[in-house]
């Protein structure tokens, strides 16, 4: 490791690094524009020039190698006249907008101006004008304030994977541009994060709010099973916008443009108010009389005759009482599995990410069945990508064919392709065994069949035949969709002995054999086959649930109200209350609770503290906040006989998959461009 001088302070910095990071190890701040950690060097703004000694002009610190005995000095006349005059020639064509300019109060061309800029322009001649560019409906540009950093080309080569943003001409006359076409990425909002200027603002978000007029909380997304890290910006009831937080191990500093844009449907669609069912129509009500229909219709009903099912979006607490409920009115038909999924509540390996988001790094190796991480998964799609870009990672693909914006090697289309990798036969049976760390991802597609158990069951043995288990490494993972599956199945709510799945359920509603059903959340499965049950659906938008139910309990969207919520890979993370709900609504494990009370079944719990103590009694994981344990390796799945039938593409449209994002308006908008295939624009502007 090289020793070297900034500053007269004398450090030890790893091979490697530049003179700009070891700059940051010895706490010496560095401007810079175009330089990003995560991006490969570019070095073309100098705002980071410092002194080297022995160099006959200041260097670009970015893109210089430590070297044994270099001595840096980073805050003398020469550098910061050569900071004044790279500041003084970005801005001599960027306009005076910034009392305009969304990126105002958190603008690093602001801040640094302040800090290392010139106090006045000498420039006299006309400033240039770029026209506006055409990126979609996510992305408002503004092109005369680039400065020509190159980050958003670089994010979208290398992070997104997507070379749809380039360069056109040369110096002064350079232009970014998407030749007119949106940029087709899952992740393309965070474009609009590592723009230094406010050359590219968010649409949705255009002249909506001021940073400082916003309520700032930390929480975590819901809308995949990833569990990104994000912070909800808020004025009074209403959320602004969604912004990606730092964690390493899960989102890195990127989030996915459902989590970051469909937030303005949870404004819209809403359920703020009771309402029961008379004849064919919904009218509103009090709580009260919501309460006692429901009381009226459970008297004397068995329990047997009484099923619920939770959704996607629902948070621990709200399940942990509607099992308790459920037991308190003797029902064993119970699920978390909307969609059908054939995973077993226990062992825990078998329905968890094991590798981990952040071990995906350590693999050489992947099979992916039945996925499509892209749009399930998209910062796990990522992960895969940083993977592959570093070389020495084959990547088998079963199932329906997609790109995944890496390269992966075609297998086949269904379980007969599984099942000969796992017998040992074809040249990608070969590459798992060659390698050190391989890694196997079973998708819903391939779960959620009849015959799920059975592929689990040839997962789990192809894993155990391919070394993926072993000390210090799990390679068996299940990719899951929906952000409340692993903490249901943690708390166990799947059927009780004697009791019917989501199927099951749904065919005793039809044949009269189940009588009520209580939906928490639920809006994903047949409504129709739930023929003449009496159906009390609780949760936040109008959407399937709300149309069928005959009483609707208006709940909390995950930005209102506190809750847990565990992710893919297992990890229990806390969602914080960052916005009232509206009217009338209510906290979902507050209602089960005084639903309880009405039915003479009161839980054992009266607050929140409680509601989570009672959640370790059940599962100790949850004690464990942002931690992942790894889970005992059992045996599980259930051999038997597969269809041959291919594994279904897993989604249609990645823009609208849950009651929040159907709701949205710039979901609408992106289903339209992205989905129906109207990706250009046809006027250049950003309208």
């Amino acid at each position: 490791m090289p020793k070297l001088t900034i500053d007269g302070k004398e450090i030890e910095a790893p091979d490697g690094i530049t003179v700009l990071q070891a700059c940051e190890m010895a706490g010496v701040e560095i401007p810079r524009f175009c330089y990003h950690e995560r991006l490969s060097v570019a070095g073309n703004c100098r705002m980071c020039l410092v002194e080297m000694e022995k160099s006959p002009k200041p260097i670009a610190s970015c893109a210089m190698p430590v070297g044994e005995g270099m001595v840096i000095r980073t805050d003398t006349p020469t550098v910061r006249k050569a900071r004044n005059g790279v500041m003084e020639f970005l801005l001599i064509n960027h306009p005076l907008d910034c009392p305009i300019c969304d990126q105002g109060g958190e603008c690093d061309l602001q801040d640094q101006a302040m800090a290392y800029g010139f106090d006045r322009s000498r420039y006299e001649e006309n400033k240039r004008a770029v026209p506006e560019k055409y990126m979609g409906p996510l992305i408002k540009t503004i092109m005369t304030r680039c400065i020509h950093c190159t980050r958003c080309i670089r994010f979208a080569a290398e992070i997104a994977g997507v070379e749809e943003i380039g360069a056109l001409g040369r110096g002064e006359d350079m232009e970014i541009s998407t030749l007119e076409q949106a940029v087709d990425s899952e992740l393309s909002g965070n474009l609009v994060d590592i723009c230094p200027v406010g050359a590219l603002t968010s649409a949705p978000y255009a002249f909506a709010a001021r940073p400082w007029e916003l309520r700032k909380t930390n929480s975590v997304d819901v809308l995949d099973a990833v569990g990104s890290n994000i912070r909800i910006d808020a004025r009074g009831r209403e959320v602004m916008r969604v912004l990606p937080r730092l964690h390493e191990d899960i989102n890195e500093e990127w989030i996915a443009d459902k989590t970051r844009y469909a937030c303005d449907g949870l404004g819209r669609q809403r359920l703020d108010r009771p309402y029961v069912r008379e004849g064919a129509k919904l009218r509103p009500a009090s709580w009260e009389e919501a309460f006692q229909t429901i009381a009226a219709r459970l008297t004397g009903v068995d329990g047997g005759k009484i099923a619920a099912l939770a959704g996607d979006l629902c948070d621990a607490e709200s399940m942990i009482a509607l099992k308790d409920l459920m037991d308190a009115l003797g029902s064993p038909h119970r699920d978390c599995r909307q969609d059908g999924a054939k995973v077993a509540a226990a062992p825990r390996a078998g329905y968890l990410f094991n590798t981990t988001i952040a071990g995906i790094e350590n693999a050489d190796a992947a099979l992916l069945v039945g996925c499509n991480p892209r749009w399930e998964a998209p910062l796990i799609n990522a992960r895969l990508r940083k993977r592959f870009l570093r070389g020495g990672f084959r990547v088998g693909l079963i199932g329906a064919p997609c790109d995944l914006t890496f390269e992966t090697e075609y297998l086949g289309a269904g379980p007969d392709s599984l099942q000969e990798i796992a017998d040992g036969k074809g040249g990608f049976a070969e590459v798992l065994s060659a390698a050190e760390r391989p890694m196997i991802v079973l998708g819903m597609s391939a779960l959620a069949r009849p015959d799920g158990a059975a592929i689990l069951d040839i997962g789990r043995r192809l894993a155990e035949t391919f070394g993926m288990i072993g000390d210090g490494w799990n390679g068996f993972n299940v990719l899951h969709r929906a952000a409340a599956r692993v903490a249901g199945l943690d708390l166990g709510l799947v059927p009780a002995s004697g009791g019917r799945d989501t199927d099951g359920i749904l065919a005793g509603a039809g044949a009269g054999e189940i009588e009520v059903v209580y939906l928490l959340g639920v809006d994903e499965i047949d409504m129709t086959r739930l023929k003449d049950a009496f159906v009390i659906y609780q949760g936040h938008h109008g959407d399937a649930g709300a149309h069928r139910a005959d009483v609707i309990l208006p709940g909390a969207a995950y930005s209102e109200k506190n809750g847990t919520y565990t992710n893919t890979e297992g990890r229990v993370q806390l969602g914080r209350l960052a916005a009232s709900p509206p009217g009338d609504a209510r906290e979902d494990w507050t209602i089960l609770r005084a639903l309880s009370g009405v039915l003479g079944k009161p839980l054992s719990y009266d607050n929140l503290s409680e509601v989570r103590q009672r959640l370790i009694e059940v599962n100790p994981v949850f004690a464990a906040i942002d931690r992942v344990a790894p889970a005992a390796w059992e045996s599980f799945g259930q051999a038997g006989q597969v269809d041959a039938t291919p594994f279904e593409a897993p989604m249609v449209n990645y823009y609208m998959t849950d009651p929040i994002s159907r709701a949205s308006e710039t979901m609408a908008a992106c289903t339209e461009v992205f989905v129906h295939g109207r990706g250009r624009g046809a006027t250049g502007t950003d309208g």
